[in-house]
C-alpha cells in the first residue's frame, strides 16, 4: 500500500473553528447514515456547506462548548450529565482520560499518592513554597570534583585498584634506611606518574563537564514576577513554585506543569529529542481552569509526588479556586524538552536542578570490568604468594648462612660488627640474627616486588584507548544512513568482544528497520491485499476511519518550494501508528488538524470534524487504545485497536463467528508472511452507556486515591463487547545484511537469541527470513497459559530434545545436533518458568539449543533470559538493542550494545557500545573483538614474563651475586580478510586460548627455565677463571656472555 505523505488541497490553509459547524451531543443517539451516495461522509458536514442562521447559532454554542479543554474538571451536574428526557441541552462533555491529566493511571504504578510522599507547592509564591523546606534551586552540577576535593576524592578513587595499595607499601617500605635498596625517590616515581597521569585525564575531564555546567546553568528564561511582567531569569536562580514562560523552539529549563499554552484549548507540542532521543512531538496540555486565569493572578497548590526517575509518570493534585484538579503525565513538561509549534506556555516549576527527572535519569557509561582483567586480578594473588614464598626462602637462607658464618661476620664485607674505621670500634650497621633476617625478608619485598608490574595497568589504558580509536575509525561500523560513527562508551571491556558465546538480540529496529510500510487489511471478512483493491461500503468506510482516528498522530503543514503545494507530515509516538495514519490517508480519510478537543479529517476532499469525547491510550497491560468520537448527527462511537490477543477477548463473538473466524485467519496468514498486525473493532454507545463512562470518569479523575485503579478498570469496562471491523497489517522489513551477519555469527560458534515483543507467527516468520531459523531444524514450542501445562510442556520438550540430540548425534560427533534444534517460547510461558524451580529445566533445554525464540517477552522478562544464561554459565553474553525496553537486557549481561535505531536513545544511553546497524556485530566480534582479546591477552603474558624472568634472576643472584636482562617477545596476529574468510577463528576467545590458567601456569614455568639458562650458563663459563668479583657481576659481561650464548645456540 503506497502510504507516502499525502498532498493538500491547493493553498490550503489551517481551519478555524468557524469555518466547521460544531454539533453538540444531544441525548438522541441515533444511526449515523451517509448523506451522499458519491461522496465518503460519515452523517458529517461537508467542507463549505451553507447554514442558516439557527444552525450557525447553534454551532457558536457548541463551538464554545467544544472549545473546552479536554481537562475541563467540571463536575456540574446540570452541565455534565446526559439526561432521559430528550432536552436539546448541549452537555459539556470532559474529553476522555488523554486530558484526564492523569493518562498514565493506566500504565504508572498502583501506588497513591500520599500526604508522607508529598511536596506542596504554592503557585507564584516561591517563598512560601520553600518557607518550611528548603528546595534545590535550578543549578545542576554533573561535574565529580571541585578544587578542595579532587585531590583527596580522585586518590581515593585510584586507590581502589589493590595493586595500587600494593606499590605504595612497596614505595614506603623503600623510605626506610635499613631497607633502602633503591633510591628513596625514585622508589616514589613509578607509582607517582601512573597516579600523575591518570589525575591529569581526570580533571581534563571533570574541567569539560566544569564548563558544560556552567554554560547550562546561565542560560536565560523568562519568569513572571508579581506586577505581571516578565523578567529575564539564569536558569540557575529558578526556584520551585515560580512561573516559567516558554516560547517556541526554546529549551524547558526545568520541570513544569502547564497552566496555559497560545492555543486556547490548552494543547502544547514538545519534543522530547534532548530527554530520550525521540525526534517525534508530543502532546501536553493545561487545565482549562488555570489557562482563562489572567497572568498575575496564579495562585493555588500543587501537590505532587516526591522527586524520581519515571520519566513516563507524574502523579498530582492541584487545588485552584476550591477546586481539586488530577494532573498526571500529559501535564508536566520535562527539564531538557524543547516546546514546537506552540507560540508559548507557562508553567509552575515543581521540580529543579537535582531534582529534575532528566537530572535524576543522568548517569554515565555502565561501570564493568573485563572477564580477562577479573581473571588476572587471581593471577596477580598468585604471584603474590609465590613472592612471598621467594621472600621467605631468600630470608631463610640468609639465616641459615648467618649462622653458618657468625664467627666470621667481623671481616665480611657489608656484614663486619666492627667498624675499624673510627678511633673507637664500634659495631658495623649489624642488627643482631632476628632484625637481619627480618630485614632480608623486607628487602627481597622490594627487590622482587617487579614480579607485580605497575607499567601493565598504564600500558592495558593505553592499549584499550588504541583498540577503541581502531573501532570508532573503522569505516566497516559507519552507518551512512545515519551518518553515525561506532561509539565505545565502556573502555574496560574491550577485549570482552572477542569471548562471546551469546548474542541475545531484540527484533524490532535491531533485525528490522522499524520504518513500518502498510501492506494489506481484511475488513469485514475481505482480505484487501491488493494495493488497487477499493474499500466500498459502510465497513469498509469505519474500518479506515479508526485508523485516521484512533491514534496520537499529530498533522504538521511542511512548506514545498512551490507555494501552491503543501505536505502534511504525521508525527507520533509510534512508527506503526504514523504508517496507518498515511494509510488512511491514502484511502482518502486524511487527518488534517488535531487539538485537544476536536479532529478535522478530509474525506475524499470534504473536511468534517468530529468532537474527541474521549481517548484511552495504549498501554502494556491492555495492549489496546481508544476514541470516543462525537459525529454531527450527536452518535458516538467508540473505535478501538490493539493486539489480537486482548481484542479477541473483549470482542461481542456472539455477533458474527464467521466472521470473526475469517479475520482469524487472515492474521494468521499475515503473520506468517512477517508482518506485524492490529485488530480493529468499533462499538456505538448509546446514552446510558456514554453517560455511566462520563460520570465514572469524572470521579475518577478528582479522586485523591485510587485513581490509577479507577481510571484502568473504566477503560476496561467501556472497552467490552466491540464489533469487529478487521484487522491491519504492518511490514517492518529486515535491515541490510541481517541473514549474512547471523549465517556468520552462528559459524563462529556464536548463539543467537531472539527476544521480542510480537507474536509468536510474526517472530518465527522473521526468523525464517533472517536465517535464524532453517527448513531442517526441529521446532521445539512452548506456549502455555498456566503453570501445570506449562511445567508439563517443559518437561516434555527436555525430554524430547534430549531424544533428538541422542538420535542425532550417532556418527555425529562434531557438535552439529545443536543446529537440529530451536526453541520457541512465549512470554506467558515464562511467567510460570523464570524465578521458579523450572529455571534450570528450562536452561537446560535452552543449551541443547543452537537458536531460542522468544515471543511476547515484556522488558523484565529479557532481563531475566539474559540472568537464565548469565548465571548458570562462565560463558560471556552480549545483549543489543534499540528500545527503552531493551535497557534492562543491556545492561544485565555482560556486553550490551545499543542501535541508533527510530525508537529513540535510551539503548545507547545504557550501552557499552553504540552502533547504527545489526550487521555492524561481524566486523565488531570477528576481527575487532578477536584481535582485541588476542592483543591485550598476549600482552598482559608477556608482562608477566618479563617480570618473571627478572625476578628469578634476581632470586639467583641473589645467591651467587648476579644480575641480567631479557629479550623481547614478537607477536603475529592474523589479517582481517582471513578473520572474515574463517568465522570459525573466533572461537578462539571463546575456548580462552590466548589467556587461561594452564597457559599462565605454562609461561611461568617457562620464565623458570629461562632464567636458569640466562643465569647458570654464564656463571659456569666463569666458574674456575681467574676474573675478579667485580667482573662477574658486571652487567656488560653477563649480558654480553648471555648474547654469545645464544647467538651460538
Amino acid at each position: 500500500m503506497d502510504s507516502k505523505r499525502p498532498l493538500l488541497l491547493q493553498s490550503p490553509r489551517t481551519p478555524n473553528d468557524q469555518e466547521f459547524p460544531t454539533i453538540p451531543v444531544f441525548p438522541e443517539l441515533p444511526k449515523s447514515k451517509s448523506s451522499s451516495s458519491n461522496t465518503v461522509t460519515f452523517s458529517g458536514v461537508e467542507y463549505g456547506q451553507q447554514v442558516d442562521n439557527k444552525t450557525s447559532s447553534n454551532s457558536s454554542t457548541s463551538s464554545s462548548k467544544s472549545a473546552m479543554s479536554i481537562h475541563s474538571m467540571s463536575s456540574s451536574k446540570r452541565n455534565n450529565s446526559l439526561n432521559h428526557s430528550g432536552s436539546k441541552k448541549p452537555v459539556t462533555v470532559r474529553y476522555g482520560s488523554k486530558g484526564g491529566g492523569d493518562s498514565d493511571g493506566l500504565t504508572m504504578s498502583q501506588r497513591e499518592l500520599r500526604d508522607e510522599d508529598a511536596r506542596l507547592v504554592y503557585i507564584n509564591d516561591p517563598e512560601k513554597t520553600n518557607e518550611s523546606f528548603e528546595f534545590f534551586g535550578n543549578s545542576i552540577r554533573t561535574a565529580k570534583y571541585s578544587i578542595l576535593t579532587f585531590i583527596p576524592r580522585n586518590l581515593f578513587e585510584q586507590f581502589h585498584r589493590v595493586a595500587y595499595v600494593y606499590f605504595l607499601i612497596i614505595a614506603i617500605l623503600n623510605q626506610l634506611p635499613q631497607l633502602a635498596v633503591f633510591g628513596r625517590y625514585v622508589s616514589i616515581l613509578p607509582l607517582a606518574f601512573v597516579l600523575f597521569v591518570t589525575g591529569v585525564k581526570d580533571a581534563f575531564e571533570d574541567w569539560r563537564r566544569h564548563n558544560s555546567d556552567k554554560v547550562e546553568n546561565n542560560r536565560l528564561a523568562s519568569v513572571l514576577i508579581h506586577d505581571g511582567s516578565f523578567i529575564d531569569k539564569k536558569w540557575k536562580d529558578i526556584r520551585v513554585g515560580e512561573i516559567v514562560k516558554i516560547k517556541t523552539n526554546e529549551t524547558i529549563p526545568c520541570d513544569i506543569v502547564l497552566l496555559s499554552t497560545s492555543d486556547p484549548t490548552g494543547v502544547a507540542y514538545v519534543q522530547t529529542i534532548n530527554l530520550d532521543g525521540e525526534s517525534n512531538l508530543k502532546t501536553r496540555y493545561a487545565k482549562q481552569e488555570t489557562g482563562s486565569k489572567v497572568q498575575p493572578r496564579y495562585t493555588g497548590l500543587i501537590k505532587c509526588e516526591k522527586p524520581n526517575r519515571n520519566i513516563y509518570g507524574f502523579m498530582a493534585n492541584m487545588e485552584i479556586d476550591g477546586k481539586k484538579l488530577s494532573l498526571g503525565s500529559t501535564n508536566i513538561v520535562l527539564r531538557g524538552c524543547e516546546l514546537k509549534n506552540t507560540s508559548w506556555a507557562l508553567g509552575v516549576a515543581v521540580y529543579c536542578g537535582r531534582d529534575t527527572k532528566a537530572m535524576l535519569n543522568s548517569s554515565g557509561a555502565p561501570s564493568k570490568r573485563s572477564r580477562l582483567e577479573t581473571r588476572m586480578n587471581y593471577e596477580i594473588i598468585m604471584l603474590s604468594s609465590f613472592l612471598v614464598a621467594l621472600c621467605t626462602i631468600t630470608s631463610v637462607c640468609a639465616a641459615v648462612w648467618l649462622k653458618r658464618h657468625k664467627d666470621e661476620l667481623n671481616l665480611l664485607p657489608y656484614y663486619r660488627k666492627l667498624d675499624f674505621s673510627k678511633p673507637k670500634v664500634e659495631d658495623y650497621k649489624y642488627y643482631g640474627w632476628g632484625l637481619e633476617i627480618f630485614f632480608t625478608f623486607l628487602m627481597s619485598v622490594i627487590v622482587y616486588q617487579v614480579m607485580i608490574p605497575i607499567a601493565l595497568y598504564i600500558s592495558m589504558e593505553l592499549v584499550r584507548v588504541g583498540q577503541a580509536y581502531f573501532m570508532i575509525e573503522d569505516h566497516r561500523l559507519y552507518d551512512e544512513a545515519t551518518d553515525s560513527k561506532f561509539q565505545c562508551r565502556a573502555l574496560n571491556i574491550n577485549e570482552d568482544l572477542g569471548q562471546i558465546k551469546y548474542v541475545f538480540s531484540d527484533k524490532t529496529g535491531t533485525l528490522t528497520e522499524n520504518k513500518m510500510e502498510f501492506q494489506c487489511a481484511s475488513i469485514w471478512g475481505v482480505d484487501y491485499s491488493s494495493t488497487k483493491a477499493s474499500m466500498d461500503g459502510e465497513q469498509g468506510e469505519y474500518s479506515v476511519q479508526a485508523l485516521a482516528t484512533c491514534n496520537t498522530i499529530v498533522p504538521l503543514v511542511v512548506d514545498t518550494p512551490d507555494s501552491d503545494v503543501k505536505l502534511l507530515d504525521y508525527q507520533g509516538e509510534s512508527p506503526d501508528e504514523q504508517a496507518l495514519a498515511y494509510a488512511a490517508a491514502a484511502y482518502g480519510f486524511m487527518l488534517i488538524e488535531r487539538t485537544s478537543g476536536h479532529i478535522v479529517i478530509d474525506i475524499h476532499g470534504k473536511r468534517l470534524k468530529f468532537n474527541v469525547l474521549g481517548l484511552h491510550e495504549f498501554d502494556s497491560d491492555r495492549k489496546r487504545m481508544s476514541v470516543i468520537l462525537g459525529y454531527p448527527d450527536n452518535s458516538v462511537k467508540l473505535f478501538v485497536k490493539g493486539a489480537d490477543t486482548t481484542m479477541f477477548n473483549v470482542i461481542d463473538k456472539s455477533y458474527n463467528m464467521d466472521l470473526i473466524k475469517s479475520t482469524e485467519t487472515h492474521l494468521h496468514s499475515y503473520s506468517s508472511l512477517g508482518l506485524r498486525t492490529l485488530v480493529i473493532g468499533m462499538k456505538e454507545l448509546n446514552t446510558s452507556e456514554f453517560e455511566q463512562w462520563h460520570a465514572a470518569y469524572e470521579a475518577a479523575s478528582t479522586a485523591v486515591f485510587g485513581r490509577a485503579a479507577m481510571l484502568k478498570k473504566i477503560s476496561n469496562n467501556v472497552e467490552n463487547n466491540v464489533c469487529i471491523l478487521g484487522a491491519s497489517a504492518i511490514e517492518d522489513k529486515l535491515q541490510q545484511g541481517v541473514p549474512e551477519a547471523i549465517e556468520s555469527l552462528r559459524a563462529a560458534g556464536i548463539k543467537v537469541w531472539v527476544l521480542t515483543g510480537d507474536k509468536q507467527e510474526t517472530a518465527i516468520s522473521i526468523g525464517f527470513s533472517s536465517k535464524l531459523l532453517t527448513r531442517n531444524m526441529t521446532q521445539v514450542i512452548i506456549n502455555s497459559n498456566n503453570r501445570v501445562s506449562c511445567r508439563k510442556n517443559l518437561k516434555d520438550a527436555l525430554e524430547r530434545s534430549r531424544k533428538l540430540m541422542s538420535t542425532y548425534g550417532v556418527g555425529n560427533n562434531d557438535g552439529a545436533v545443536a543446529n537440529q534444534i530451536a526453541l520457541i517460547i512465549d512470554g506467558g510461558s515464562l511467567v510460570h518458568i523464570l524465578d521458579s524451580e523450572h529455571e534450570e529445566e528450562l536452561f537446560q533445554l535452552a543449551s541443547l539449543c543452537s537458536v531460542v525464540l522468544c515471543c511476547r517477552v515484556a522488558p523484565l522478562q529479557k532481563a531475566g533470559i539474559v540472568s537464565l544464561v548469565k548465571n548458570r554459565t562462565s560463558d560471556m553474553t552480549l545483549a543489543i538493542g534499540d528500545g527503552a525496553n531493551d535497557v534492562s537486557m543491556i545492561q544485565m549481561a555482560d556486553v550490551g550494545v545499543g542501535i541508533s535505531g527510530q525508537e529513540g536513545r535510551q539503548a545507547v544511553m545504557s550501552s557499552d557500545f553504540a552502533m547504527g546497524q545489526f550487521r555492524f556485530l561481524v566486523p565488531l566480534l570477528l576481527i575487532h573483538g578477536h584481535w582485541n582479546y588476542q592483543r591485550l591477552g598476549y600482552m598482559i603474558l608477556y608482562n608477566f614474563y618479563r617480570n618473571a624472568v627478572l625476578v628469578l634472576v634476581l632470586f639467583w643472584y641473589v645467591l651467587y651475586t648476579a644480575f641480567t636482562l631479557t629479550t623481547a617477545i614478537n607477536e603475529w596476529n592474523l589479517g582481517r580478510s582471513t578473520l572474515l574468510k574463517f568465522p570459525q577463528l573466533y572461537s578462539a576467545g571463546q575456548r580462552d586460548e590466548a589467556y587461561n590458567k594452564k597457559l599462565f601456569l605454562l609461561t611461568m614455568a617457562d620464565t623458570l627455565w629461562q632464567s636458569m639458562v640466562i643465569f647458570w650458563p654464564p656463571l659456569f663459563a666463569y666458574w674456575k677463571s681467574t676474573i675478579d668479583i667485580a667482573s662477574i657481576g658486571d652487567l656488560w659481561t653477563l649480558a654480553t656472555n648471555s648474547k654469545s650464548d645464544f647467538n651460538v645456540n
